[in-house]
Formats: structure tokens, sequence, C-alpha cells
């Protein structure tokens, strides 16, 4: 699949934004407890499931992809925006950053044992999500697992809602219904973790973390 017409307005503001987007978030899973254990625990899924390399998609800056390798995996980042993959090689020169898109993604069939996507598929349009998913079903190996999340919805279960994100339009899913994308490319759902918002953050949206296996 070709890139999505959304991303190259996504692409130029990250790039805009990325030396202050480090800066700000190099640190951001030290006060996150509760996601460093679902990557732990990702971490365990993939290494028994085959120890295949781990795609990081939507890296930024690298620190989540260099957090993998320090869990062990064979990890890998891949983003969209050329200054932030520059960062990310800078950061982590033992690790390998790409620049490409989510939607057309430079990876052989079945190649890969586990992705990750962490806030990456926001900024996608709803209508395109599936496409999306179905790069990611397409490059994972039979067995591996995906952690994917997003913020979900308080409107009515079908329906998306978009909101004005800081640096680009985002959107906010209905847990059940992102799930049901999920199962229509074969990734069925092993577990879900909804994260309540703590007072002070900025927006008072549920995280939700998918963790879904290839059949």
């Amino acid at each position: 699949m070709t890139e999505l017409p959304t991303l190259h307005a996504t692409r130029a503001a990250y790039d805009a934004i990325a030396p202050t987007y480090a800066q700000l978030f190099h640190d951001s899973l030290r006060e996150r407890p509760l996601e460093r254990a679902l990557l732990t625990a990702f971490a365990e899924l993939v290494r028994a499931s085959g120890d295949g390399e781990v795609a990081d998609l939507g890296c930024g800056p690298g620190y989540v992809t260099a957090h993998l390798s320090g869990l062990g995996l064979k990890a890998f980042g891949v983003d969209a925006s050329p200054v932030m993959v520059g960062l990310a090689r800078d950061a982590h020169p033992g690790l390998r950053f790409e620049v490409g898109s989510m939607a057309a993604l430079d990876i052989a069939d079945g190649a890969l044992g586990g992705v990750l996507s962490r806030w990456s598929v926001i900024h996608t349009p709803p209508r395109d999500v599936p496409a999306v998913l179905t790069e990611i079903a397409r490059v994972l190996a039979p067995g591996g697992h995906l952690l994917i999340d997003f913020p979900a919805t308080d409107g009515p279960q079908h329906e998306t809602q978009a909101y004005d994100h800081a640096v680009a339009t985002a959107y906010r899913w209905y847990p059940d219904r992102f799930a049901a994308l999920l199962r229509d490319q074969g990734l069925t759902q092993a577990a879900r973790t909804v994260i309540e918002p703590q007072p002070t953050d900025r927006r008072q949206f549920q995280e939700v973390q998918l963790l879904a296996r290839k059949a």
C-alpha cells in the first residue's frame, strides 16, 4: 500500500516539534510503572513465541525502542518523521531506526515476532486504520504479538472521536470496535488494560492497551 494522504501533514508537524518532543518525553516511562510492566510482559511473550525481531512503529526519538532492547528484544524503530529518526540514531547508535510508513512497511511478510504501536495509530483517520492493521498483520509471523494503545472514546459504542492533539489531529476509539478490527485481520485479543487518567493529566481520557496474537 502507498502512503496515506494525511501522513505528509503529520510528518511535517512532528519534524517541526521533534527536538522539543524528545526533550520532554525522553524519560516518560519512569513515571509509568504499569506501562513498563505491560512492556515486560509483551517482551516475555515475544521471546516465548520464537524471539523474532520487534518493530516499534512510530518510535519517535527511540527511547521506547531502547527500552525494548533492554528487555532482551531484537528491537528496531520505524517513524514517518526523518527528524525523529535522526534524533533516535544519535541517542541510540547501537540500534536500527528507519524512516517509514505504518501503511507501507519495508518489511517482509511474516518477518516479525512482535510489533509495538504506542500511540502511533492515533493520527490515522478511522477510515484508514484497517489498512494499517492489515499491514501490521502482514509483517507479523504466526504466533507473533501486537501491543497497541490509544485513547478511549466516552461516546456511543460505534463512534470515534477526533480531538485537538498538540501536534496533529488525533482520534479516540471505542475499545470493542478497535478489537473487532484486529479480529478482522486474524489478530486475537489476548488481554486488554484500561489505564485511568490521573488528576494531573491535561486530558481526562482512558488509555487502552490491547495485546493481540496472530493465529
